[in-house]
């Protein structure tokens, strides 16, 4: 394989996981969006509150590990001809901050504002439920193009 190609496959790699993580975290709103409904609808409004507020929360720390997961593989890239490469302090806050916002949130959800712990827990798995709609996704455009292929 040349250089070229090899560097198009690069490109178009890059290009594929990001459109896949962009499309998760769409795919993560839309069932949080979609599950706050359906509970509004069928068990009222405080379960409806915590799918809304556990989806949020499922969204917020996927896109912060996603950037941060980001931000470090770009470092190691630039960093393999360098000594020392600096991460930024910011990477560190979300890594850590994506844990704390889980912890703090679901202690202030639960003990001050009293909402059902299994719509919380509903509404956390946004972000895997996501995640499993993309790999589905995955599985039927690999379908078609080597169906087309063929």
């Amino acid at each position: 394989m040349t250089v070229e190609k090899k560097a198009n496959a690069v490109e178009t790699t890059a290009e594929f996981y990001t459109a896949a993580e962009r499309r998760i975290e769409y795919y993560a709103a839309g069932i949080g969006i979609v599950g706050t409904i359906v509970a509004l609808i069928f068990w009222g409004a405080r379960p409806g509150i915590g799918v809304a507020v556990g989806a949020a929360v499922s969204w917020l720390n996927y896109r912060w590990m996603r950037l941060g997961v980001a931000t470090m593989a770009r470092l190691s890239k630039s960093g393999a001809s360098s000594k020392k490469t600096a991460i930024p302090p910011g990477t560190y806050m979300r890594s850590i901050g994506r844990y704390a916002l889980l912890a703090i949130g679901a202690y202030v959800i639960l003990h001050f504002f009293n909402l059902p712990i299994v719509s919380l827990l509903a509404g956390f798995s946004a972000a895997l439920a996501g995640v499993l709609a993309e790999a589905i996704g995955q599985l039927f455009r690999s379908g078609v193009s080597a169906a087309t292929r063929s």
